[in-house]
């Protein structure tokens, strides 16, 4: 298994988790809850390669990621307690499926030839739109319409894999990359930083 697919699949089973724990939080029932879970982890993703042109998309030519998102279902039920206990559960593995997505979407866009700029965005595609349709789900706002560092953090991890990815081996930008990404995240919730931008 390449270090891409590697991440690809652990980016849809912590979405996966992501959105499993979202569902039993709001006490949806347990087809609520797996589509919950189908939506956080391959929402962004699709959308993504629609995008770009890249159909049919990637989920539908590799059931593995339906397998994942099922996989998910049984450890959140049984490990629920041990993975709330981490406190900030669904925050936790929102973050690390975030980072994660971010530099596989920027990756998959620019190995088709699109230009850094349009990589980025697609890699932030990739990231958040899947929180997005959990959210709406679930009658949330979406984390990307508040002022909460949420898509900014995954630009900050996406330009430093463009940058870094110059020098250094790709496995270390990577590395360095989805790093940068989680340290922003937990850095803005604990210092309450946030977008400085009011609409008036």
């Amino acid at each position: 298994m390449s270090l891409i697919t590697f991440i690809d699949y652990l980016g849809t089973f912590v979405f996966a988790i992501s959105g499993v724990l979202v569902g039993v939080e709001k006490k949806f029932d347990l087809f609520g809850v797996f589509v919950l879970a189908l939506v956080t982890a391959i929402g962004g993703g699709t959308l993504r390669d629609l995008l770009i042109g890249s159909t049919p998309v990637g989920w539908m030519q590799n059931e593995n990621y339906i397998y994942i998102v099922l996989s998910a279902l049984p450890i959140c039920f049984l490990f629920k307690r041990q993975i709330m206990r981490l406190k900030k559960g669904i925050f936790l593995f929102d973050t690390i499926g975030i980072a994660l997505f971010t530099i596989l979407g920027l990756q998959k866009t620019l190995a088709i030839g699109l230009s850094p700029m349009v990589a980025v965005m697609m890699g932030i595609v990739s990231a958040v739109f899947g929180g997005v349709i959990r959210d709406v789900l679930s009658n949330e706002i979406p984390l990307i319409f508040r002022k909460e560092i949420y898509a900014f953090a995954c630009l900050i991890g996406a330009l430093i894999f463009l940058a870094s990815s110059y020098i250094l081996d790709e496995n270390i930008s990577m590395g360095i990359s989805v790093l940068a990404v989680i340290v922003v995240r937990i850095l803005a919730i604990r210092r309450a930083w946030v977008v400085p931008f009011n609409a008036r």
